[in-house]
């Protein structure tokens, strides 16, 4: 996700829309040969996937304050894209002398930032667009130069070709700084009471036994929270553990209702007396500051299709 955080002065609000597309259908449910999603302030707004075939909206207030012909014609954009998707991969693995047995994933994020000046009204502060493929960098536009940049070998001819095309460049850095900025404005009014409101995490503390005999794994877990911007220690007599001390985390990903989630894991000895381990939770934004020592016995997972989607990235890379 792009870094989407508040500068020292002044609030920013960001759209992006996040296209993915695998060169095969895994059969798998929950993943889709091509998804498509909008997402405000990090919060998913409008959903697309190669199934249903249809844009939806993922908001109350996207349903009730655009027309019916909006979600007709964005669905209309998201098939075309979906094609667009479909014969480019074919593109890259022909390309890149790939064959059709190994899984490959295409990706195309863009979209704009947006500053609020003290009038209240929304300026431009930056856009992105860039391309991902089997989960590498491959092509981003640079908009100080309006130049298409290539990030591997196998992008030259991409930007060669990308770089010969003037409109392509003059609607990109347009749509970035004009239309997108439009939309970013609009869907901010729609939306802005809940996207300003704070929702606190719930806490959970848990244990499970681990392959080896004589070990636990000690978790904790904050679920339902927005924003995204957490502080979570797991502690040793009070004392906080990092990477080198086996400690491992999840980082923050996104649940299906627009709040996000964090899971941070340390593996001990079961004879150590698991009370000297304390969990701690920072949520500033709804003020949520707690400290947890009781850890309860059954661990269970939280697995959404945003996790899915970044364990089958992570798989590919």
């Amino acid at each position: 996700m792009p870094n989407t955080s508040p500068r020292c002065c002044q609030k920013t609000h960001s759209l992006y829309y996040i296209y993915t597309g695998l060169s095969k259908d895994l059969g798998l449910p929950g993943i889709h040969k091509f998804t498509a999603m909008g997402m405000l302030d990090n919060r998913m707004i409008d959903y697309f996937d190669s199934e249903n075939k249809e844009k939806v909206p993922k908001q109350t207030w996207m349903r009730e304050r655009l027309d019916p012909e909006y979600w007709v014609k964005g669905t209309q954009s998201r098939q075309s894209k979906q094609q667009w998707f479909e014969v480019n991969i074919n593109i890259l693995k022909e390309r890149m002398r790939q064959n059709d047995s190994d899984l490959h994933v295409l990706q195309w994020m863009h979209g704009c930032e947006g500053e609020v000046q003290p009038d209240g009204t929304m300026t431009f502060y930056r856009g992105m667009d860039r391309y991902s493929y089997d989960g590498n960098d491959f092509l981003s536009f640079d908009f100080a130069r309006s130049v298409w940049v290539a990030h591997m070998p196998a992008a030259e001819e991409s930007k060669r070709k990308w770089d010969d095309v003037p409109v392509l460049k003059d609607y990109t850095k347009g749509y970035m700084e004009n239309e997108c900025m439009q939309w970013l404005s609009k869907f901010w009014s729609y939306g802005m009471n809940q996207l300003q409101t704070a929702s606190p995490p719930e806490v959970y503390v848990l244990k499970r036994d681990t392959n080896i005999e004589s070990n636990i794994s000690l978790t904790c877990l904050a679920t339902g929270f927005y924003p995204q911007d957490i502080i979570m220690w797991i502690k040793r007599d009070g004392h906080k553990l990092y990477r080198e001390d086996g400690l491992e985390s999840s980082g923050v990903r996104p649940n299906e209702d627009d709040t996000f989630q964090r899971r941070d894991s340390v593996e001990i000895f079961s004879w150590e007396d698991e009370s000297k381990y304390t969990c701690e939770v920072i949520h500033e934004a709804s003020r949520v500051n707690v400290t947890m020592k009781e850890w309860g016995k059954n661990l269970f997972l939280v697995f959404t299709y945003e996790t899915a989607v970044e364990a089958l990235w992570c798989a590919v890379i």
